[in-house]
């Protein structure tokens, strides 16, 4: 049956408001467990150095005759190490009528901008501090690149056949991956043998941070917490969030931007994100030339490795 003759419907109105919801949804991610687990210190210099100092090694005959003359112990020195500043920025323009337009979901157009370029600026950093980025020193031509945790990382891992750890434990190497076909599985012995060996150089690893495939594959590990069910809400507990090791108890972190192939094992208060003073997330006003208005969000940063052997990582993982 038809609509009766001469009604007047929807369709053929033409004055009608339309219907857009004051709701904008966002489903991408923007958490950024690594980078809002460092601790935060200033640079004041695109070179941003550190030291670390090692302590001798316990010695068992350490006893001495009655009345000796006391006799001097070597001493070791500090080791200088630094990091290169690198700036990362995004930038947003938008015209005098946008600006002036009614919109929805905002009221306005610019600042809405300068908060998305904030979000996307933060999973950049997170990618660049995870990923296998060596230091780059930059000149007038060269753009300057901050070492990421993988350059630093070289003491205390788990790596596959052809994969090797950076030649020297100072931001100046990078990892060499191991071939497709020498990618393994992730297995508890893995990830206890580097525990282990963090626990032997000294250091109190807390965190495990791991790809989307490998937190399921850690899921299954004897270590973890266990599972539990509720029958009376119908609701079984499977997620993973600690690891009981024999040296303490781990956080386990799933993280969307790091390299699938890698599960890291931190100490988290052993890393650090160092800001160029006054330059840590700045919206810049950018020259006006036109009937637009531009901003740039910018920082300037580097990783601070306090010490590498505090960390270390299971490596060459497959991934799917």
């Amino acid at each position: 049956m038809g609509l009766p003759n001469n009604t007047f419907a929807t369709y053929e109105a033409v004055g009608n408001r339309e219907d857009l919801s004051d709701t904008i949804y966002r489903i991408d991610p923007t958490d950024t467990p690594f980078f809002s687990a460092c601790e935060k210190e200033k640079a004041t210099a695109v070179n941003h150095e550190w030291q670390t100092q090692a302590l001798a090694a316990a010695d068992g005959n350490n006893a001495v005759l009655e009345g000796d003359d006391a006799t001097t112990d070597q001493r070791t020195p500090t080791v200088r190490l630094g990091n290169i500043c690198q700036i990362s920025d995004k930038v947003a323009q938008v015209t005098g009528t946008q600006q002036a337009v009614d919109h929805a979901g905002r009221d306005n157009e610019l600042a809405y901008q300068e908060m998305l370029m904030g979000l996307e600026l933060k999973r950049d950093l997170e990618t660049i501090l995870l990923q296998n980025q060596a230091k780059v020193t930059g000149s007038d031509a060269v753009i300057r690149k901050t070492a990421s945790v993988l350059s630093w990382i070289k003491t205390n891992t788990n790596k596959g056949t052809g994969g090797n750890d950076p030649s020297t434990a100072d931001g100046l190497g990078t990892r060499t991956d191991a071939s497709a076909g020498n990618q393994r599985a992730f297995t508890e012995a893995q990830l206890k043998d580097v525990i282990a060996k963090i626990w032997n150089t000294g250091g109190k690893p807390n965190t495990i941070y791991t790809g989307s495939f490998n937190k399921q594959a850690f899921s299954m590990f004897t270590g973890r917490a266990t599972p539990t069910e509720d029958t009376r809400q119908k609701k079984i507990t499977a997620a993973v969030t600690a690891y009981e090791s024999d040296f303490g108890t781990l956080s386990v972190v799933a993280d969307r931007f790091m390299r699938a192939r890698d599960v890291l094992v931190l100490q988290d208060d052993m890393w650090a994100i160092a800001n160029i003073t006054g330059r840590k997330m700045v919206s810049i006003v950018l020259a006006k030339t036109g009937d637009s208005d531009r901003r740039q969000i910018l920082t300037e940063y580097c990783l601070v490795a306090r010490n590498e052997k505090s960390s270390g990582g299971v490596f060459d993982l497959t991934t799917s």
